[in-house]
């Protein structure tokens, strides 16, 4: 996608990032009212509307930059509101929300490579292209956020996975690191220490999601 204009590349990545981000949100909130936590609903937030999940810095500037510096992306959504005391379990039923994120991540990068499939049965130049080229970008940005919140980091969900696996008096230890996690996977992406870590469960899924795709 290097040799796309940037008004191009905004064209082919703007669905994908909004539909990964808006959803893994969703995800969230979805599982924990199934499991006893109406909180997300009550607050509007198990809405399929972008514009009511819109973090400023997360959904819009950050990837508008990467944008413009690189041909690979990703970004946040306003975290949807989770109570955990409100589950009816809370520490088992905490794991199930965390991991409700990057499976929903998991299942639209299936979509997207299945959009190229039919890009590909299209053939049609004016719709063939544009959609295998946002096929491209919908399976690397559900990668990529499905990966990078699997990390054991709290607050990532991977984190708190980590927390509900935990006995009580090592999951409280472990919880400390929490106030330290977003610096530390700052640290880690300036450094870009963050693609030792990510590197090869990106490389695997997305080797299974070309051969979905068939490319």
């Amino acid at each position: 996608m290097s040799e796309l204009s940037i008004i191009q590349k905004i064209s082919i990545w703007a669905l994908p990032v909004l539909f990964a981000i808006t959803l893994h949100e969703v995800a969230h909130g979805w599982v924990a009212k199934k499991l006893g936590d109406r909180t997300a609903e009550q607050q509007g937030r198990l809405s399929l509307n972008p514009l009511d999940h819109i973090d400023p810095i997360g959904t819009l500037l950050v990837p508008g930059i990467m944008l413009l510096i690189s041909n690979m992306i990703f970004g946040w959504a306003k975290p949807v509101p989770v109570d955990f005391g409100r589950l009816r379990n809370p520490r088992r039923d905490m794991v199930w929300v965390a991991l409700a994120g990057p499976v929903a991540n998991l299942l639209m990068a299936i979509f997207w490579a299945l959009m190229i499939r039919v890009a590909v049965l299209l053939h049609s130049e004016f719709i063939s292209q544009p959609l295998g080229l946002m096929g491209q970008a919908g399976i690397a940005i559900n990668i990529v956020l499905m990966v990078l919140n699997l990390l054991p980091l709290p607050p990532l969900d991977g984190g708190r996975v980590v927390l509900g696996l935990l006995p009580p008096r090592l999951a409280y230890k472990y919880s400390r690191i929490e106030p330290w996690g977003m610096p530390i996977l700052i640290v880690l992406m300036v450094t870009n220490l963050l693609w030792v870590f990510m590197g090869l469960p990106v490389s695997i899924f997305q080797a299974l999601m070309n051969g979905i795709a068939g490319i």
